[in-house]
C-alpha cells in the first residue's frame, strides 16, 4: 500500500476564507491542503485531497482508498452530525481515519454536538482552527508507525 492520505473536505468547506470567517478562519481550503500537503511530504507522505458538496462523491472516495490509501482525513462539515452512510463507508475502511474540525463543535449549537463518525474513526481533532490539520497529520505519522 501507498502511503497516500486522503484527504476528505466536506460540503461548503470550498468556501472556507470567505464564509464565517469568524468562526473558521480566513485561510483557504486551498491554503489549507497546501500546508497540509508540504508537512505530509516532509513525512514521506504523499496526499490527495477531494473537496466534494455530495455526500455520495465522499462515500465514493472512501471506497477507492481501500486499498490504496494509508489513512484517511477527513473534514466531513455539516454531515459529520447526520451522514450514517458515511460513517459506515468509514467503517470499511481499514488504515488510519482522524476526523478533523477547524471549529469546536461542542461548543456551538446543540446540533453540532454529535459526530456520526466518532464512533469509526481513530479519533477527532477540534477546535485549534488550521493546527487541527497539523495534528491530524501527526496522528497518521503516530499512526501508521505502530503498525
Amino acid at each position: 500500500m501507498s502511503k497516500e492520505i486522503l484527504l476528505l473536505s466536506g460540503p461548503n468547506l470550498d468556501l472556507l476564507g470567505e464564509r464565517n470567517p469568524e468562526i473558521y478562519g480566513s485561510t483557504t481550503l486551498a491554503e489549507h491542503v497546501a500546508r497540509f500537503g508540504a508537512l505530509a511530504t516532509s513525512e514521506g507522505y504523499t496526499v490527495r485531497h477531494v473537496q466534494s458538496n455530495f455526500e455520495g462523491d465522499l462515500i465514493e472516495q472512501v471506497h477507492a482508498a481501500r486499498g490504496r490509501s494509508t489513512a484517511i482525513v477527513i473534514n466531513a462539515g455539516a454531515l459529520t452530525h447526520s451522514s450514517w452512510a458515511l460513517a459506515d463507508a468509514l467503517a470499511t475502511f481499514t488504515g488510519a481515519k482522524i476526523e478533523v474540525h477547524l471549529s469546536n463543535p461542542a461548543a456551538r449549537e446543540p446540533f453540532r454536538h454529535h459526530s456520526t463518525l466518532a464512533a469509526v474513526v481513530d479519533g477527532s481533532i477540534a477546535g485549534f482552527g488550521a493546527v487541527s490539520y497539523d495534528l491530524a497529520l501527526e496522528a497518521v505519522v503516530r499512526l501508521d508507525a505502530n503498525t
